[in-house]
């Protein structure tokens, strides 16, 4: 990934200006009927420790899918973890690593262990899907640590790690390995294909030209039904 086209990303993610990311995945990957609207962003990820503080985070993806230990999961790429070898080791420097487990699951798939290997090995962050432990331990490890939920359970109560470097899904967004993972630790977690790139940084100018006159507009006495109807 051109390290260009990731600075100039870049520029778009201070004073709120990363919501335009999503205004313009919203512009790009148009829904379906009865599909669910995303545009890219992970719903309900936040970072932990809640008080977490770090800059934005903005890398590649590499991806972690895990399946249950129990029960049967459709649907699976092909496992290619080697036998006697551990996920974590696996761990692509300068990325994020984007981990998918199963819902409903109590247990954590990472802890303070995991998320010490990943910094060791140059991951920028860690998304969770669901759960991780040992929050007193992560803080040590300088990882940006961002999920759903907390555990106290083990991973090997009824998570396995299946596959790495393939197409995951949380909630209904797709993310693939090389896909652009922005962290905005005020506004959240938004995904953007690596295809589309060029075309978000192509109309995100516009966008933010088109709110600031919309924004002038306002300030100036406009409603905001006219100042749309004008600008956007």
């Amino acid at each position: 990934m051109p390290s260009a086209r990731l600075a100039q990303l870049a520029k778009y993610t201070v004073c709120d200006e990363d919501t335009k990311i999503s205004d313009a995945l919203l512009k790009l990957q148009v829904p379906q009927m009865g599909q669910r609207v995303s545009a890219g962003f992970l719903e309900g990820i936040s970072p932990f420790p809640a008080m977490t503080s770090h800059d934005e985070i903005i890398a590649p993806a590499s991806t972690v899918q895990f399946k249950p230990k129990y029960t049967r999961m459709t649907k699976l790429p092909s496992s290619n973890i080697e036998t006697g070898k551990h996920w974590v080791d696996m761990t692509q420097p300068g990325t994020i690593v984007m981990i998918h487990q199963p819902k409903g699951q109590k247990c954590a798939v990472v802890g303070g262990i995991l998320a010490l290997r990943m910094s060791k090995l140059g991951a920028k962050a860690v998304v969770v899907s669901s759960r991780f432990r040992d929050m007193d331990e992560l803080q040590t490890t300088g990882m940006p640590v961002w999920a759903r939920y907390k555990s106290m359970v083990s991973g090997s109560a009824e998570a396995i790690p299946y596959a790495i470097q393939v197409p995951i899904r949380v909630d209904g967004v797709e993310v693939k390995p090389r896909d652009i993972i922005v962290i905005d630790p005020t506004n959240g977690v938004v995904v953007i294909p690596q295809e589309l790139l060029d075309e978000v940084l192509r109309i995100i100018p516009t966008l933010e030209q088109n709110d600031a006159k919309v924004k002038e507009a306002v300030e100036t006495g406009l409603s905001v039904a006219e100042a749309f109807a004008k600008f956007r």
